[in-house]
């Protein structure tokens, strides 16, 4: 690969690391918003409602397709990388956000103190089990993702896609719901319904992620010329 070539995968790495992290971080602002999606009308699976789910889910299927883009072009490192890096930048921001709930409005301010702290001050506790959740999810993502590379040699790219994402996905709705509930940000009677309802959103939104990640990957072998199961090796 050139050193053109190098630079360029260098740059398109940052900017869907960057997707990543923001959609990380703005899943964990907006959590707190619930809304009814029914594309096949009301559904009910073993008495619990779907789709019943947060406003947060909407990007955080995103980072799922990221890091299995990026653990089958960049490797598993790389993956790893970002998955630290949207750790640390959703503290961060949490750390923002309490400092601005503690700084008192002005009377003329459009947003008061009462209504700021009523969309913001769960935040802390949401992204403490979203992190919790995270952390448990997408690492379980990346391994057995590249577990399944292995074992396939780089092929089969939609069984592995979907089996990483299968079982990370329900460990981290089951996790995150169940600290929220544990932390009394939810009722314990919404727990169920949340589960079922998060992880059957999330598994059909990996389905339809599949042609997308055949798609990029597909864009970049050929942009970089790359064979089945090689990758590009940023530190070389």
């Amino acid at each position: 690969m050139t050193s053109k070539d190098k630079k360029l995968a260098f740059k398109i790495y940052l900017y869907i690391g960057a997707m990543f992290i923001t959609s990380l971080v703005v899943s964990n602002l907006i959590f707190q918003k619930f809304f009814y999606w029914k594309p096949f009308g009301d559904v009910t699976v073993f008495g619990a409602t779907l789709f019943e789910v947060s406003v947060g889910i909407l990007p955080y299927p995103i980072t799922f397709l990221i890091t299995d883009l990026i653990s089958e072009i960049y490797g598993r490192k790389k993956a790893n990388q970002v998955v630290t890096a949207g750790i640390f930048a959703s503290f961060f921001s949490m750390g923002i956000v309490l400092l601005a709930n503690y700084v008192p409005a002005i009377e003329a301010s459009p947003i008061n103190d009462g209504l700021f702290d009523k969309v913001f001050a769960l935040s802390p506790v949401a992204v403490f089990a979203s992190m919790l959740a995270y952390l448990f999810a997408q690492y379980i993502d990346i391994a057995i993702y590249h577990f399944w590379k292995k074992v396939t040699k780089g092929r089969q790219l939609w069984l592995r896609n979907n089996f990483s994402t299968f079982l990370s996905q329900f460990v981290d709705t089951f996790t995150v719901v169940g600290l929220l509930c544990v932390f009394k940000v939810l009722p314990w009677d919404m727990f169920f319904g949340l589960v079922v309802s998060g992880f059957v959103f999330k598994i059909i939104i990996a389905f339809i992620d599949t042609p997308f990640l055949y798609f990029f990957v597909h864009m970049f072998r050929k942009r970089f010329k790359l064979e089945v199961n090689q990758e590009i090796d940023l530190d070389a």
